[in-house]
């Protein structure tokens, strides 16, 4: 506690970032889960569903899902009497919508990626200001009166530095996976689409 009242004002902030940064890691981790995005044995139950042309089925198995890949499927199977181009735009457009939902609060952890190195800064910044307000009014005769100064400017470079690179691998983490999951629905889309409307012309 001692070294970290010893980093200054600045300290808040960092502190404030780095608990903001891993309530919406944890969130995410379990928000990004195969199971809530696409569940293990969807894809194969719909496709065994498709291909015996059992629309009702795979209607009510997408229903039943509470997933993304239900959401897509259900909307592509609700709109089975349209033309190919219609559902293919209604499943871009859900699609769109999902993949905005796997990708939200991201932005949150980059920006606790880049602010919190740049509140360490600051606090360095400040450190040293008072180091050589000390300097200024004592002269550097007692290395003691300098100690806080240094201290501040080091511990809140440190602190920055501590919460902004967890910070930065996070959020890169879960751009990745949100980029791999929206990849599956994008072949559940296609996989769908082909067969409601294998041969219809887009109109």
């Amino acid at each position: 506690m001692d070294l970290i009242v010893s980093g200054g004002p600045v300290m808040v902030p960092i502190g404030v970032a780095s608990v903001v940064g891993l309530a919406v890691f944890l969130e995410r981790i379990w928000a990004l889960r195969v199971a809530k995005v696409v569940p293990d044995g969807f894809v194969g139950e719909v496709d065994e569903l498709m291909r015996q042309e059992r629309w009702g089925d795979v209607a009510a198995a997408a229903a039943k899902s509470d997933s993304a890949a239900g959401r897509i499927l259900g909307s592509a199977i609700a709109m089975r009497s349209h033309p190919r181009g219609e559902i293919k735009e209604r499943l871009e457009e859900v699609g769109r919508r999902e993949a905005a939902e796997l990708e939200r609060f991201s932005t949150v952890l980059g920006t606790v990626a880049s602010i919190a190195p740049l509140l360490g800064l600051l606090g360095t910044v400040w450190g040293m200001i008072v180091t050589f307000d000390v300097i200024q009014s004592e002269g550097i005769g007692v290395v003691a009166n300098l100690a806080g100064g240094i201290a501040q400017a080091l511990v809140s470079t440190m602190a920055g530095l501590t919460v902004g690179i967890p910070a930065l691998v996070a959020h890169r983490w879960v751009l990745a996976r949100a980029d791999r999951l929206v990849l599956s629905l994008e072949d559940l889309g296609l996989l769908a689409l082909g067969y409601i409307a294998p041969d219809r012309i887009s109109e």
